[in-house]
């Protein structure tokens, strides 16, 4: 499993013009599933970032969580992070996850998610999504 995560003011993401999730404080998670990937994943990646600190306390220190600041979750599935564009000019994505079982993990993930309290919107599977988000930082990790 693969997430990008980035700290936001807002973000929001629309499928045919709908608004179908739009969090303000929070963090938006780009969500890819690989072949090989469990519920097991799921679970140690969800706790890692809901108790991840990295939201500024009233001393500027990088020291509170997405709970501490009452943030909010924008999962978005986003199979292209399992990418592999080493050879030729054309992206292969052999080790995605086939779609069945990735959107199986996927809403795993959101439910879990939000299983912890966790208010988690989130994008449509297998949707052509537009996505918009307020970068705060900027502050961008990639966690698998």
């Amino acid at each position: 499993m693969k997430i990008v995560l980035q700290r936001v003011r807002s973000a929001s993401v629309k499928v045919d013009d709908e608004l179908i999730g739009r969090i303000k404080t929070g963090f938006l998670l780009l969500l890819g599933v690989g072949m090989n990937d469990t519920e097991a994943d799921c679970r140690r990646l969800a706790d890692k970032i809901i108790n991840l600190r990295i939201f500024s306390d009233d001393n500027d220190k990088i020291n509170l969580s997405i709970a501490d600041v009452s943030g909010s979750l924008l999962v978005v599935p986003q199979f292209t992070l399992y990418a592999d564009c080493r050879k030729g000019n054309r992206p292969n994505f052999i080790q995605a996850a086939k779609p069945g079982e990735a959107e199986c993990l996927y809403r795993y993930f959101v439910e879990y998610c939000r299983s912890k309290g966790q208010h988690t919107e989130t994008g449509k599977f297998g949707a052509e999504m537009k996505v918009e988000l307020l970068n705060d930082g900027p502050f961008t990790l990639v966690l698998e």
